[in-house]
């Protein structure tokens, strides 16, 4: 039997014969001809037949031995001739909506409740070559700076960041909890790599209903020792955006420039030209701030740093120079914060000092400590909301795989 071609490279075979596979896009059947459309994972040739043909309905999964011909009209400049179709489905039942059409008519609604069909749509489909591009330009970065990959447990005993938030879980009787990130396991990790990176899932039982939340995300996070500050940790941050950035070029989408240094701007200082003493940013303070930092600096990017103690997680290293605020940051990324990190503290007397009466809860944690942790920090970035600013969708759902949230258990 002749091997599988891709249609991609069909121009490669112009008059030869081919065995192609994949879905049945659409069906066109005219007066003299009929056109059928096949699609499969490199893209979609044009097949003529017969006028008399009644190919299957759209989706309908078929093989096809034609010969390539060359036709500057056709799609790819070939089509398939002489062909002979085998279905290798049942005949499909119609999707939601019409998959071949180049725009996507479907509400959001409709997309999520039937994503297993719907995903097909290339314009649907596309957006997830593009995550996938950022997650290899992530890895790839990463490698090439002596990180190593790890894959830590996302069942845990403990919550992660606090009490609240979090999944709870029944695991063989006794109480165990989703995990909110791999923080705990991560930190652990630079005692005995140094350096460590991981992407995986998390879970945040996070009751907001925004177009910027989700239950489940895609989290991609570094952690690296023998840092003198958060700036090192920033400056790793820095080469990631650009591995990330070059990755998801190659697919010829149009990407931001990542300044050779970012801007930086402290908390403080935003908090004063935003007119505010908060201690936190709300979503249009990000949004102003973005703006100020194009309209400044020229970058769609900005590092906040220095984030209250009070805000931030108890591991977090505080500001020498101001005890009050902290060694972290915040990176936005056009109105979005994208990425939060820091130092973290490393010295187990400062643990105990942090964590005062509720030491117990975290003896495992804090043993790694008492045996000598190089001063360390680390970042983690949200996938779903670097795919969504970067592709201009307005909801994260939109580039996410059967999201979870406070309303969605299925598909």
């Amino acid at each position: 039997m002749i091997s599988r071609t891709l249609t991609a490279d069909l121009p490669r075979h112009v008059g030869a014969p081919v065995r192609v596979a994949g879905w049945v896009h659409r069906r066109r059947r005219l007066k003299s001809v009929t056109f059928l459309v096949l699609r499969d994972r490199s893209g979609t040739a044009q097949v003529v037949l017969r006028s008399d043909a009644a190919p299957p309905p759209e989706e309908t999964v078929v093989e096809v031995h034609a010969t390539v011909t060359a036709n500057p009209r056709a799609p790819g400049g070939v089509e398939l001739t002489s062909a002979t179709l085998v279905p290798l489905s049942e005949p499909a039942s119609p999707p939601p909506f019409d998959l071949y059409r180049p725009a996507v008519s479907a509400s959001l609604p409709t997309i999520l409740d039937h994503a297993p069909v719907a995903l097909r749509h290339p314009l649907l489909k596309a957006r997830f070559a593009v995550s996938a591009a950022a997650v290899a330009g992530f890895r790839s970065t990463l490698d090439g700076l002596g990180f190593t990959e790890t894959h830590t447990p996302k069942i845990v005993s403990s919550a992660t960041e606090s009490g609240a938030n979090v999944f709870g879980i029944d695991y063989f009787g006794r109480q165990a909890y989703l995990a909110q990130s791999p923080q705990f396991y991560k930190q652990a990790l630079v005692g005995v790599f140094e350096r460590v990176y991981e992407v995986g899932p998390v879970f945040r039982a996070e009751p907001h209903d925004t177009a910027r939340h989700l239950a489940q995300y895609t989290s991609l996070d570094a952690e690296l020792g023998f840092i003198e500050d958060h700036h090192d940790v920033m400056a790793v941050l820095r080469e990631v955006l650009a591995g990330m950035a070059e990755s998801v070029a190659s697919l010829g989408v149009a990407v931001p420039e990542v300044p050779a240094e970012i801007p930086e701007l402290y908390f403080a200082d935003a908090q004063a030209m935003l007119g505010k003493d908060e201690p936190d940013l709300a979503p249009a303070d990000e949004r102003w701030l973005s703006d100020w930092a194009v309209r400044e600096h020229g970058s769609e990017f900005l590092f906040v740093t220095g984030y209250p103690m009070a805000k931030r997680p108890f591991y977090t290293h505080p500001d020498p120079a101001r005890p009050a605020y902290s060694n972290s940051f915040d990176l936005l990324f056009r109105g979005l914060e994208l990425v939060t990190g820091g130092q973290r503290l490393h010295r187990h007397a400062d643990y105990l000092a942090a964590l005062g009466d509720d030491v117990e809860a975290y003896d495992d944690y804090l043993a790694v400590f008492a045996h000598g942790m190089p001063p360390h920090g680390g970042f983690a970035l949200g996938l779903e909301r670097w795919t969504a600013r970067l592709l201009g969708v307005a909801n994260v759902r939109e580039v996410t795989l059967f999201p979870r949230d406070l309303h969605r258990l299925t598909p």
